[in-house]
């Protein structure tokens, strides 16, 4: 049964690393066209997650992943990676290419094999550059780039697969804040657009501007719900121990430190 107005869901999801449970028995459903925060605790299994949304985790049931209601083993490669972007942290690119060419990888899903890029092609390259604030270094390998640049490129390579549906881990890593708040109204653009964005965020004050916070600890959903819902803000502070306090400043919601004990 197609599952509506939904991009992606996982079912009844069980991970270990060696021999220890990371996601145990996991159920999600997350809605198209909106953006979901996850968050949690260390070792709450929110990569582990994303990952296996992806179906990048080795070994993992393409069974249990819906991608727009269809188990991802139904989908064809090419489809799926025109469908489902994918910008993971640590990644590991080729340090003698250009900032250009990682960006242009994005537009592989979209060409023929061997294919010369269309001007299409740059003109989307081009425009993911501009819009993460990238262009000026194009022409620079990625070896030459600071962390926060490297984090910008990998960004217009995500944007540049056009995807329905884009997974972000951790893409804020490295980020001064004025380029954090840059990808947070890059993030509200693609959604305005219809675009699904899922990120696994440690930055909790990024995180409760997103639709919904997907509230996780100890390999299991703990909540999900939009951050206007006080049983969200709840949640979110009883997987950090209460060590964080949810509040309202100015209209918008933030997560502030408890300092005492």
């Amino acid at each position: 049964m197609v599952e509506k107005n939904i991009a992606l869901s996982a079912h009844q999801i069980s991970v270990k690393g060696g021999n220890r449970p990371i996601l145990k028995s996991l159920d999600l459903a997350l809605p198209q066209a909106r953006w979901t925060a996850i968050v949690g605790p260390n070792g709450a299994g929110k990569s582990t997650l994303l990952k296996v949304l992806a179906g990048l985790w080795p070994g993992q049931s393409m069974e249990s992943v819906h991608l727009l209601g269809q188990p991802l083993s139904a989908w064809a490669p090419k489809a799926r990676a025109q469908t489902l972007a994918w910008m993971g942290q640590n990644e590991v690119a080729s340090q003698d290419l250009t900032s250009y060419d990682i960006a242009m990888l994005g537009r592989l899903p979209h060409r023929a094999w061997l294919a010369a890029p269309s001007a299409q092609d740059h003109a989307v390259v081009q425009q993911a550059l501009h819009t993460t604030q990238a262009w000026a270094w194009q022409h620079r390998p990625l070896a030459q780039l600071s962390g926060g640049e490297r984090q910008r490129v990998l960004l217009a390579r995500a944007l540049a697969v056009q995807a329905q549906i884009l997974l972000m881990d951790e893409p804020l890593a490295n980020l001064d804040p004025p380029y954090q708040t840059d990808w947070l109204h890059t993030v509200r653009d693609l959604v305005a657009q219809g675009t699904t964005v899922v990120s696994v965020l440690h930055e909790l004050v990024i995180a409760l501007q997103a639709d919904e916070l997907v509230v996780m600890q100890a390999g299991r959903v703990m909540h999900q719900g939009p951050c206007s819902d006080p049983a969200t803000r709840e949640a979110l502070e009883a997987v950090f121990e209460h060590r964080v306090q949810v509040r309202e400043v100015d209209g918008i919601w933030t997560a502030l430190p408890r300092w005492n004990r």
